[in-house]
């Protein structure tokens, strides 16, 4: 019922393409702060991270000041210039600003093939986790899983847009922080208490849990949390957020609101692993089915707490799942097919971007029923392909007059060659690809930038001078 009224309420209040897109730049800075983290949180983390120190050990761990430390980044340096760039060029989409700012069309639609393409990554990882979910707890068969809520989804966010799609984020927000101290204090007491985490280095195979190296190479460690956590400062479902802030004030308030959620919440969620090895000593090989095993079980949680848990998971994958979709939508509708479209209607344009909602939702679906690998993996990669192409462009882009169409270009190509062929280095798997790739597309980007030395365009320079 939540869903359909925000879902009605959002339509209501969508006049033009702005408002679908990024809520008319009016929100406030407690509603898109939650969003902010729920739009992060997803099944990702309920199931994919939750269960990692399982096998990974305590260096995991480590996820959480990643985490803070680019939630505060992000919002500190990425947020009020966003938000002043974007509304002084009349950009909604990160394809958009990109376009603008360097005065390249062709940035432009490669920004926006990019986001398509890592979003399919990152979808199927969420598709993935509360399929696995329903499977577990409810017994309803994985393909049934991903129908049900596919349908949900699409149906919801290409009716309300954005608007909806944040307000039911902010709900969705605090059912998962409720749902987190549930699942922490329900995993500790089946596992003896929050002391026994410390027993688990008696168990077999427990002292490598507990050392550097000893359940993932450090290099592979460090790769996985940078590029699953930069992803507040370069991925556009997070960075849509700051397109909609009402005002600097808002944002100050949404730093507060969305980094305290994000530290209490994975402060709970990263040592699950540590505590389901007391409750299953062995014999799981996935990670990611270990939450929702420790769901279906009765020794760990009663039907009551089960079912708000299941809720709490789902609102978990919705939040993602819709926002993904309204990027990769309007993405799509604005910067690729209709970037020379002379018909210039917004009503038109809107009807278009829920088309393709439904388009790519049922896409990602079908990927999912045999997706490619594990949650982590996909969410690694995905913020790989974010963290190597965008970072230049973006953080640069914002607090650097330097810069333009060809230094991007050269710097999202950099990052991808790096990305898709690093495997094949001799050594390679000493260092994860996520840093090369972002080093070589910075360096890219910062060669050509100073080579080229030109002058950003008028409208650019003007949004300099006013920040």
């Amino acid at each position: 019922m939540l869903l359909a009224w925000h879902a009605w309420r959002g339509n209501r209040a969508t006049k033009n393409l702005a408002d679908y897109y990024v809520g008319g730049r009016a929100m406030g800075g407690v509603v898109i702060g939650l969003s902010f983290f729920a739009t992060y949180s997803s099944t990702n983390s309920f199931v994919g991270f939750a269960g990692q120190a399982y096998t990974w050990g305590t260096p995991w761990l480590l996820l959480v000041p990643f985490l803070v430390g680019f939630s505060l980044f992000s919002w500190r340096f990425v947020a009020p210039r966003l938000r002043e760039f974007t509304a002084s060029l009349d950009s909604l989409t990160i394809p958009d600003f990109i376009g603008f700012r360097f005065d390249s069309s062709a940035a432009r639609v490669l920004a926006a093939v990019i986001i398509l393409f890592a979003s399919l990554f990152y979808m199927t990882a969420v598709f993935k986790g509360i399929g696995n979910l329903l499977e577990a707890f409810l017994e309803i068969p994985y393909r049934v899983a991903i129908g049900i809520v596919f349908v949900i989804v699409m149906l919801y966010t290409a009716v309300g847009g954005f608007i909806s799609v944040v307000k039911t984020d902010a709900v969705q927000g605090i059912v998962m922080i409720i749902g987190a101290v549930l699942l922490f204090t329900g995993t500790t007491d089946a596992a003896g208490g929050i002391g026994s985490f410390f027993a688990v280095r008696d168990m077999p195979a427990g002292p490598d849990l507990f050392r550097w190296g000893g359940g993932v190479a450090v290099p592979v460690l460090l790769g996985v949390l940078f590029a699953g956590t930069v992803k507040f400062a370069v991925e556009p479902r997070q960075l849509s957020r700051f397109y909609a802030l009402e005002s600097r004030a808002a944002a100050r308030t949404g730093l507060w609101v969305s980094t305290l959620a994000i530290a209490g919440v994975y402060a709970l969620l990263t040592p699950i692993g540590i505590y389901a090895r007391r409750i299953f000593p062995e014999g799981i090989t996935e990670t990611d089915t270990i939450v929702p095993q420790l769901l279906a079980s009765a020794d760990v949680f009663t039907p009551g707490v089960s079912a708000f848990l299941l809720v709490a998971m789902v609102a978990a994958a919705m939040s993602s799942l819709d926002s993904v979709l309204l990027v990769m939508a309007s993405t799509c509708d604005r910067d690729i097919v209709g970037i020379r479209r002379r018909d210039t209607s917004e009503r038109k344009a809107v009807l278009a971007t829920r088309l393709y909602v439904v388009l790519f939702a049922l896409i990602t679906a079908l990927i999912s029923l045999d997706p490619p690998g594990s949650i982590v993996t996909l969410t690694a990669f995905s913020g790989s392909l974010y963290a190597a192409c965008f970072f230049p462009a973006i953080l640069l882009g914002l607090h650097w007059r330097r810069g333009d169409g060809v230094a991007v270009i050269a710097s999202f190509l950099a990052g991808l060659l790096v990305l898709f062929t690093w495997r094949f280095v001799p050594g390679s798997e000493i260092v994860h690809e996520v840093f090369p790739a972002l080093a070589l597309s910075s360096a890219a980007y910062v060669g050509f930038a100073i080579a080229r030395a030109k002058e950003p365009p008028a409208a650019v320079d003007r949004a300099f001078r006013s920040l």
